[in-house]
């Protein structure tokens, strides 16, 4: 299995976990009641799943890789992931700030725990099929055949660090149980 492929198959869980973000939003949008706990559970998904494990493979690894092999981080289309990681940072930092005043009682913050959701989630999608239909193709392109077998080995030592991969599975799992119920 290439390098590409794991990364692909974790888009896979974090489409899962868009999905429930984005129902949990529009209901509550819609006045349902859904537990601010949902929204910062989501932001400890991203956090620590999409951002400290699936973008440390990708920001520390495969665009290193791609980087050292001619593409560089510097310019398109490297620099744009960059930027989207970022903008993503910045959207769950305020997605969590806004459920944290909500659960302290200030009302007025749903809306904002809804539109940096929404906007996460649509952020994400886009960004997704960026990586899977046309980063990746050319990462699979430019790193030499030989250097996959290290990129994954790299891979697997960081999804096995403090166990956080399998508990980040099951607490996707359990964000989409709240939102099927």
């Amino acid at each position: 299995m290439k390098a590409t492929d794991i990364l692909m198959e974790e888009h896979r869980v974090i489409e899962r976990v868009l999905v429930s973000l984005e129902t949990a939003a529009n209901r509550l949008s819609a006045g349902q009641a859904i537990p601010m706990d949902f929204f910062l559970k989501a932001v400890d998904f991203i956090k620590n799943f999409a951002d400290r494990c699936h973008h440390k493979k990708e920001e520390g690894i495969l665009f290193v890789a791609m980087d050292a092999n001619g593409m560089s981080q510097e310019n398109e289309p490297l620099s744009i992931m960059l930027e989207e990681h970022e903008e993503g940072r910045r959207l769950t930092r305020a997605m969590r700030e806004a459920a944290e005043r909500v659960e302290r009682g200030d009302t007025s913050a749903l809306h904002q725990v809804i539109q940096n959701a929404l906007d996460y989630v649509a952020l994400l999608r886009e960004h997704i099929q960026k990586e899977d239909n046309i980063l990746f193709p050319m990462a699979d392109n430019v790193i030499p055949v030989g250097q996959h077998q290290q990129l994954t080995a790299d891979f697997n030592h960081i999804e096995h660090e403090d166990d956080i991969h399998e508990k980040y599975l099951r607490i996707a799992d359990e964000l989409a149980k709240v939102v099927l119920a």
